[in-house]
């Protein structure tokens, strides 16, 4: 799975394979980084960087069928990805993963049990952290991001509405719910400390749309994304009328297999529009930006050509299908990724 951070679920992580980066801004295209194995089926979901010297990635190992599986978690020392050790917790996923430091990261995931956990790299191992509603069978954290200021921001549940649960690392507290019913949020992302972007999907009778909302102090939901079946795995904006959101596209039926269409949405304060991206049968995963703020990479999976991984990389005001390095695994599906903040310039991972 050279090039790749992510597989499907049934696809191992081994000894051989790898994540993808661009290290230095000498380096010109994607090229796999070996990563420590796994133990099959594995992937690693999401991925966070502060700088060529330091990232964290997680996700899952050991999932076989519907049987649970174990949390996974990685971290890059600027030379090499190694695995951190997580026998001291019992979660079956980690979801989502931010970091200001080398000793403020902070991931949460799905328990064996009822409640999902948070948790907090400490600079030399993970740890749970409490915070009002923990163990609350009802209670979900979806995806965590934190600032400069160290203030972090998660998108989950609870008490039946979907919310955003805001702290500093000892004090926590659940903000206004969304005012939209029938909601789950998956991805939360920061503009600037007091700019937070969630996205999800929301039901509509007959499927679900994909719904985008901005927290300031209060909610503003911006109008569904237009589609029977969306479901939107990442959203980027550069400002409240320069938005992107990347996704999966269902649509009705269609033969055993099949995946759904990508989509691409832009909104310009005013209406999304629909953005063709050239590939169909595939899946948009994950968004980043480049030094300036504007949306500039999109990964994903390539349903129609498997042999490498698959890039959008933005050129002006259009979007250019980029190829990852050839591998001897097939079907590299790409989860996430994300800019190194600074230097500028200084890459990307996947």
């Amino acid at each position: 799975m050279a090039g790749a951070i992510g597989a499907l679920s049934g696809v191992a992580l081994g000894p051989g394979q790898a994540l993808a980066g661009v290290p230095t801004p000498r380096t010109q295209g994607w090229q796999a980084v070996p990563a420590p194995g796994s133990v099959p089926a594995a992937q690693l979901r999401r991925i966070a960087a502060v700088g060529p010297q330091l990232a964290w990635a997680v996700g899952e190992e050991a999932r076989g069928g519907s049987s649970q599986g174990r949390a996974l978690a990685m971290l890059w020392n600027g030379s090499a990805w190694t695995r951190t050790d997580l026998s001291h917790l019992n979660h079956t996923r980690l979801s989502d993963v931010a970091g200001v430091c080398a000793t403020a990261a902070w991931s949460v995931g799905q328990p064996v049990g009822t409640g999902s956990p948070l948790l907090r790299w400490d600079g030399t191992t993970w740890r749970e952290v409490a915070f009002p509603g923990q163990g609350e069978a009802d209670v979900r954290l979806n995806a965590v991001a934190v600032g400069p200021d160290r203030q972090v921001w998660i998108c989950g549940s609870r008490g039946g509405a979907a919310r955003l649960l805001h702290g500093d690392g000892q004090h926590w507290r659940w903000l206004d719910p969304l005012p939209v019913a029938s909601v789950n949020l998956y991805r939360v992302v920061l503009r600037s400390p007091g700019e937070v972007w969630v996205s999800g999907d929301q039901s509509n009778g007959g499927g679900w749309s994909g719904l985008v909302a901005r927290w300031d102090g209060a909610w503003t939901v911006l109008p569904a994304v237009p589609s029977l079946r969306l479901s939107i795995a990442d959203l980027h904006s550069a400002g409240p009328d320069d938005v992107w959101a990347v996704g999966t596209e269902f649509g009705v039926g269609g033969p055993p297999g099949r995946p759904g269409n990508p989509s691409l949405s832009h909104w310009d304060g005013t209406a999304w529009t629909r953005v063709e991206t050239g590939v169909v049968a595939s899946s948009l995963t994950g968004i980043a930006g480049d030094a300036q703020g504007r949306a500039a990479w999109i990964s994903g999976w390539n349903f129609q050509d498997q042999s490498r991984s698959t890039y959008l990389r933005r050129d002006g005001s259009t979007w250019t299908i980029v190829r990852g390095p050839a591998g001897t695994a097939p079907a590299p599906f790409l989860n996430a990724v994300t800019s190194v903040p600074a230097p500028p310039g200084s890459g990307r991972w996947a």
